[in-house]
Parts: C-alpha cells; structure tokens; sequence
C-alpha cells in the first residue's frame, strides 16, 4: 500500500502543472488526426507535426495518430517524415477539426513540395536520447552476408551497439548481455533472434515498416530489461491495391503480397521467406557418407490483417511463426538427431479513440519459444526440451491535452511458464522420465505513467515513473539439502500459490535544453528491473542458451543508467552529430560457476552472482540528404564484471567488452540505374582467456587456463561492398526488378572467431609440440540476390 500511494503522489507531482495549466486557459479547440502513406495507407510512425512560427508540435504514436489542442486562430501546420515529401496546411482553427496528412514517399511525386518554414528534426528538438530510427529503404541497400538482408546486422553499425561475434545477428548495448535487450515485433518478445545458429536474424525486411532503437534513458511504457528496446513494427497491409515483392539469394528465398480485404477499410499482407541450404548440400554428399540424410533449414512467416470498423477503430491481428531444423543421421553408428527450435507469437490489438485528445489500445500476446533435442541410438531414444511460453494483456493511453503536454500511461500482465531443462526417454520397453522439477510458473506486471512536458522553446522534459513485480508461483518444491548436496526435506507451493515476490519502482527522466536551432543539450538518468535471464556458455545467443526466471534463489537484475550528449545538425539538418556520454551500473548479474558441464540439474543450482558496470563515449556522424549518404560511428567503452565465485573475486573485462568500435556506412547514388554501397567496420578483438601452463598428467596433457578474459584476440576489420542496378524499363511493366551484388569482407581478412591448441608428437620421446591456431569462418564471400516487385 504505501508503494502504490507514493506512485499515486508521483502521478500528481508529474500532472500537476498540466492540470493547473489547463485551468487557467481560455478557449481551445483540437486538431486531430492520422499520418500516412498517400500510396498505401500505411501508417507512419513518429511523424513529425510542427507549427509554423511557434516552434511546437506533436509526433505521430505508434499507429499514426497524432493530436494537438489549440487556442482559437488561424495556424500553419508542417508535417514531415524521413524519405517523404513534406506537407504544409494552413487552416481557421475556430472548431475542432479532423485532418489526415497524406505523405507522398519521395521520388513518386512529379514537383517537389515546398515547405517555407525551418524543418525541425527530433535529433535536437526531441527530449529521448539514444534513439535511432531506421529507414528500410537504407537497410536493404546496404552489403549482407550471402544476400541476406538483417536488421540486426545494421543495428550492430551503430555506436553503442556491438557485435556477438563473426558473421552473428546477436547485439550488445552499453556493455549489456544479449537477454537485456528487450526485442518486441508487433508488441510480442521475441526471444531468440537468430537463425542458422545466430548467423542471420529471424526479422523477414520485407514484412517490416519501422524499427526503433532506444539505448538509452527508455520511456516508461517499455519495461522488464536493462539495456535497450527494440521495437519493431510489421507492415499493416496496402489499402489501395495488391502489390507483391520478394527476392531470390544464394541460401534462401523471400515472397511477400498484400492488398486490400476492402479498399480503404481492411487489409492484409503475408511474407514468407526460406533457405535451401539443404536442398544445395545433399546433391554433394555422397550416399556412402556417414552424413548422407543430414541436413539444415530454416523458414518465417509474417501475417497480418487489419479491420478499420470506423474512424474510431481499428482492429489488428498479426503473427510471427519461424523455425530452424538440424537433422543429423550418422549411418555407421545408428545414431540420429532431430533438433528443430523457434518462435511463435500471436498479437491482437484494438485502437479506439475515445475524444479528440485521448487514444487508447488493448493488446493480448500470445508468445511461445521452444528448442528440442531428439535422439536415437539402437533401442535408446531420447529427447530434451527447453523454452518459454508468455501470454500478456496490456492497455495503453495516449492523452493530448495541449500542445506542449503528452501524457500516456497503462498497466500490463504477463503469465510465463518456463521449461529451462526438461527431460524424458526410452529404452527398449522401459519408460523413463526423471524429476523435472525445473519447470517454473511467474506473473510479471507493471504500470506506469509518463510526461512530456515543454517548457517553452528552450526546455522539455520527459518524466515518467513505472513500478513493476514478478511473482515465483507454484506448482513447486523447494528442496533444502546437506552439506553434500543431498534432500533432506521440501515445501511444496500449490499451483497459483506466491513462492516469492519482487518489486520496485523505476523513475525515468530526460530532458533536453535548446542551445539554438541547430544544437540541443540532452541528459537522463533511468533506473530498470529485469526479472529474466539469459545465461549462456558462449560468447552469442544460441539456441541452446537458457532463459530462467528470478526464484528463491536468483535475484532480479538491476540498473541504473546515466547519459548525456550534445547534439547539432547543419545545413538544415542535412547532417546530424552527436557526442554522447554514459555509464551503467547493473547488480545481480548471473553467470555459472566455474567448471559447469550441462546436466540434468536445475540450472539455478549451478549460478554464481556478481555486478557489472559500464561507461564509455560515442559520436556520431550522420548525412542524410543527397546523392551520397551515410554515417560514421565511434564508440570508446570500458565493460567491466565482478564475481566473487569467480576469477577469484576481481573484476575482469566481460566478453563482450570493446574498447574501440568504429564504423563507416556510405551509399552513393551514381545513376537512376545504379546505387553503391560500402561497409568499413573496426573493432578491438574479443576478451577471452588462453592457457598459460601445460602438464603432463599420467602422459595426458593437462592445460592451466589464465584468469577470466585476461588476454584479447587480434583485432576486427573488414569492408563489404553492395552495387544495385536497377533497369529502367522502355514502357511501363507491371513487374520491376533490381540486381544486387554484394561483397562481404572484400580483402578477406581472416578475423579470429576463437583459438585453440594443437597437439603433436609425443610427451614420451620429447616430440611433444603445442601450436596455438586461429579459426576464422567467413572469406571474401561473393553474392547476388534479384529482387522483384509487382
């Protein structure tokens, strides 16, 4: 009780001006609206909507919404959207009014639109720091791997975001583990993100309109992780007309159609993508291989429908269903494996607009990550089974009471199951299913409510406060056990039973100060809950990798964040800078103890506990306008862990630690048939640890390993390049299409993926000789992919 009166009184203090503002005006009326795509009525995400002469605005929500409440006059209103034509309008405010700006994509508009006032661009004027929006136009332009376009690979451009490893989809954020990156598609959480064992992402570009990085200082609404959210938003479907796309690359194929249900009111669209790494492999295996069956494959696919029942609602229902599938047959020894894992989510939501000033949205999310291991030998079969399964209802609020005011809260509930290690088999006749006593059940939940508040041209803060729980609940059996680990005696919790509770309250706070119009000073302090994790053996996010909740035993993860930056742009805003400054200190981070092999144990058995922190500078460079585009980005960062099981208690750089990270990303438009692209990117070798001694130990040799992460591997460096030649046709087509070829890693830099120790000779005869040798996995790689649209 007294926690939820002193977010009662948080609420008031955050309101307060808002309400005693609102008492004092005179007449006011409202404009209110969506923002789309004049061609598909798509809708468009963080438009911006600015009054000519005033300096203020709005920003479109995350379905186009926008709303801005007004003295009675006459007003100019701009609204503008990166890679559209901007839009003007002049209008008598003396009434509240509807209207829906309708932006035309550039390029597709015979003159240009003029728009006579200064564009406002939210890398200065907005108070939210670290975010980047990217453009899915720029992420498919840009040099891939074996022709497949990533999000997350062009994520892992950017300053403060690092790479797991050679080749990999998984990111790090401000010295952040992988499971502290809260990744959403279509307000679902995506727990693994990788495909071909973390080598390409399970994000399809062609279903996807938005993504949304925030590295820093999140907003309230955005909950349960430490580091980052990514918020990614698939296509609603074109309400105009049918139109399909997809492409054909070297290890796999894509093919996405949408269209109208009913024009102007419903619509949908379908993406489907998939590999055919098997289908290429098996006609080079011989039939005498012991490998001769085996194969790999992976396969996504995007749906999604939406119903506009009036300008009031909408209704939307989209889902994401991907799986990877490694056979293994080994003829000679009769043995075979089946190891199949994915995601499955479902989401549907509903948007009503309640008056003029106030939008909301119901959500319910369906979420299942699931990872198997089956196996056969002779009369044994076996299998392993490990994931998650969620199902989540929240409701949202946005609230425009005046122009320089935006208030938006919700709450939201989440049941989880986790399934960490579960196990059972066969042996000839006789079953066997030993305790699987890790199955564990949780209720997450949280409210919050957040402010955006400007206080005239030169301030504006964002405030915001979230208190969240996780609740352990039963049905589970705590076991107490002797000094030699043995049962001695349990209490068993029934079903829906609290096992244990955890709590807090998360304050959030930005805010930017206006130097001039070109240049802004920005600063937040965030403080977050995470109450699950990711604990991993490898330096990536594998399959195999368990996702476990805060018990009994394991502690929620905690964070608090600092950051502040200068910002500027120039030429009016054709170039964006900004210089960046963080540090991060996280509490209850888990990693397992020294000498763990996996088993059938509950894996909170095995977990030792620590802290981390991190801090470090990043500067960005940004040209966004022109026929040569591009960014530069440099981060200096320090990432530090401290455990006091481990490393015999001092800190030691985590893996994931990278003292410099330069990137250079360049696309330059040499003609309307060809489009360039290049890719530099540098980083400091990975943290890891060698053996410094050897032994030999009844004439085995027997290696001593150095302190945790004491050495570092040689550094990163590559340089992929992309051409696209798009044809321009001699009479309208109905069907376009474009060539890329892409070159990853154009000199061939052998870049370490780890080191390991070669032995040869004898320890008898004194011929013994140990060779450290470096495995590299990726050359220069060639590729070509033919995009289609139609």
């Amino acid at each position: 009780m007294p926690r939820f009166s002193l977010f009662i009184l948080l609420f008031l203090l955050l309101t307060r001006p808002l309400v005693y503002g609102q008492e004092n005006s005179g007449r006011k009326f409202t404009l209110s609206g969506y923002v789309r795509d004049s061609l598909s009525g798509e809708s468009l995400i963080g438009a911006s909507i600015v009054i000519n002469g005033k300096g203020r605005g709005v920003v479109s929500n995350t379905y186009g919404y926008y709303s801005i409440t007004l003295d009675a006059g006459r007003y100019e209103l701009s609204c503008t959207y990166a890679g559209y034509e901007s839009v003007r309008i002049s209008f008598m405010l003396d009434r509240d009014l509807s209207n829906n700006f309708l932006l035309s994509p550039r390029g597709t508009t015979q003159e240009e639109v003029v728009v006579y006032a200064k564009r406002k661009d939210g890398n200065v004027t907005q108070a939210q720091m670290g975010k980047i929006d990217l453009a899915m136009s720029q992420v498919k332009s840009l040099p891939v791997l074996l022709g497949e376009t990533d999000i997350l690979k062009t994520l892992q451009l950017l300053p403060g975001v690092r790479n797991a490893g050679e080749g990999n989809a998984g990111f790090y954020v401000r010295g952040g583990g992988p499971d502290q990156n809260l990744i959403m598609l279509d307000d679902a959480v995506v727990y693994n993100t990788g495909h071909l064992f973390g080598f390409f992402s399970v994000f399809n570009s062609d279903a996807i309109k938005n993504v949304s990085l925030i590295k820093g200082g999140m907003p309230a609404q955005y909950g349960g992780r430490l580091s980052s959210v990514l918020d990614i938003a698939m296509k609603d479907g074109n309400m105009k007309q049918l139109e399909g796309e997809g492409g054909i690359g070297l290890i796999a194929s894509r093919f996405s159609i949408q269209g109208p249900l009913q024009k102007d009111k419903a619509s949908f669209i379908i993406s489907a993508r998939r590999t055919y790494i098997d289908a290429l492999v098996k006609p080079f295996v011989p039939k005498s291989s012991s490998f001769y069956g085996s194969g790999y494959y992976f396969y996504d696919l995007n749906t999604k429908v939406n119903y506009k029942f009036s300008d009031r609602d909408r209704l939307y229902l989209s889902g994401y269903f991907g799986r990877d599938v490694f056979d293994f047959k080994n003829n000679q020894r009769s043995f075979s494996a089946n190891i199949p894992w994915g995601n499955a989510t479902a989401t549907l939501r509903w948007n009503h607009v309640f008056h003029r000033k106030l939008f909301s949205n119901a959500t319910l999310v369906f979420n299942n990550y699931n990872f198997a291991f089956n196996g056969e030998q002779n009369n044994l079969s076996f299998n392993l089974r490990s994931g998650i399964r969620d199902l989540t209802a929240k409701f949202d609020m946005d609230y425009y009471p005046a122009p320089a005011h935006k208030l938006k809260w919700g709450a939201q509930i989440t049941h989880h199951t986790f399934k960490p290690n579960l196990f059972s088999g066969r042996s000839d006749s006789v079953d066997f299913t030993p305790n699987n006593a890790s199955r564990k059940y949780a209720i997450e939940s949280g409210v919050y409510l957040q402010h955006d508040w400007e206080l005239g041209e030169k301030w504006q803060l964002n405030t915001g406060i979230r208190y969240s729980s996780f609740a352990q609940t039963g049905p589970f059996t705590d076991y107490t056990r002797d000094a030699d680990g043995n049962k001695t005696d349990s209490t068993v919790y029934r079903r829906g039973s609290t096992v244990k509770y955890y709590g807090g309250l998360e304050p959030r706070f930005t805010m930017r100060y206006s130097i001039n119009d070109e240049s802004s000073f920005k600063a937040s302090v965030s403080r977050n809950n995470q109450y699950i994790h990711l604990v991993s053996n490898a330096g990536s996010t594998l399959p195999t990798d368990l996702w476990v909740p805060s018990t009994l035993n394991v502690k929620p993860q905690l964070s608090w964040q600092y950051a502040a930056g200068y910002f500027r742009n120039f030429s009016n805003n054709k170039y964006e800078t900004s210089v960046e400054l963080y540090y991060k200190k996280m509490d209850n981070q888990i990693e397992y103890r020294e000498g763990y092999t996996p088993g059938l144990t509950d894996p909170e058995e095995e977990f030792v506990f620590g802290e981390g922190w991190s801090y470090g500078s990043e500067f960005f460079v940004r040209k966004n306008t022109g026929r040569l585009t591009g960014w530069v980005g440099y981060t200096l960062s320090w990432t530090w862990r401290k455990f006091p099981d481990l490393n015999e208690g001092m800190k030691y750089p985590a893996r994931y630690d990278r003292r410099h990270d330069l990137s250079v990303v360049s696309a330059y438009e040499l003609n309307k048939k060809w489009k360039l692209s290049a890719v530099f990117v540098y980083g400091t070798g990975n943290a890891t640890s060698l053996p410094e001694r050897f032994y030999i130990v009844n004439g085995t040799l027997t290696q001593e390993y150095s302190r945790i992460n004491k050495y570092r591997l040689p550094s990163y460096h590559r340089i992929d390049f992309a051409a696209t030649y798009t044809p321009v046709a001699k009479k309208p087509s109905r069907i376009t299409g474009s060539w890329v070829f892409s070159i990853y890693n154009v000199y061939s830099r052998l870049n370490p993926y780890f080191i390991y120790y070669d032995q040869t000779g004898s320890a008898y005869d004194g011929s013994l000789k140990v060779e450290a040798r470096q495995v590299s996995l990726f050359p220069i790689i060639p590729s070509v992919t033919w995009n289609f649209r139609f």
